[in-house]
């Protein structure tokens, strides 16, 4: 679809989680036609490595699609990389979607530093960081926060998980009270 529109000289694809993997399908198909062939190569498949990027959300095993070789082979019709590369597409004999992701990205990710470690478990095979999901607080903290947040919690801005630290602010400066919105 990114082709169509005419994006033709894309870098990087990043694959959010399983569901996304059959790009690396369409990205190997692509590597082999280019080369005027039909058969994928061992540098298709690193060539595609290179350009794609992966994020795991899914922490539990029952997150993960996977399905029967037969019924992908209905749905996709016949690929080789289903018969010549099944180290690529298969994991405990079923077509399973995030290890295809995993298998066909160079850098793979969870979103939180905990998700990185689960996953890290799951997936013992591979490297897979962490990163944190949500706001850049140094962005977007008001000018007021900020200050309040300089004085007192050091490196909040290069690290949004030093914010836990806040919680430590006192509740008065100089004996003029903070006023912390009150929720309903």
């Amino acid at each position: 679809m990114l082709r169509e529109m005419g994006y033709t000289q894309l870098v990087r694809f990043h694959m959010n989680e399983g569901h996304a993997a059959l790009l690396g399908l369409e990205l190997l198909a692509e590597q082999a036609q280019k080369a005027g062939r039909q058969e994928i190569t061992p540098a298709d498949i690193e060539a595609v490595r290179r350009q794609c990027v992966f994020t795991t959300h899914t922490a539990v095993p029952a997150g993960h699609d996977q399905f029967p070789l037969e019924l992908i082979r209905q749905v996709l019709g016949h690929r080789e990389i289903l018969i010549d590369w099944k180290s690529v597409v298969v994991h405990e004999g079923l077509f399973n979607m995030t290890y295809l992701a995993l298998n066909l990205s160079h850098y793979v990710n969870g979103v939180a530093k905990k998700h990185g470690e689960v996953s890290r478990l799951m997936f013992a095979r591979y490297q897979v960081e962490s990163i944190t999901n949500g706001v850049h607080a140094a962005t977007w903290a008001s000018e007021p926060m900020a200050a309040l947040f300089d004085r007192f919690v050091p490196d909040w801005r290069k690290d949004n998980f030093a914010l836990r630290y806040a919680l430590s602010i006192r509740a008065t400066m100089s004996g003029t009270p903070i006023c912390w919105p009150r929720s309903t």
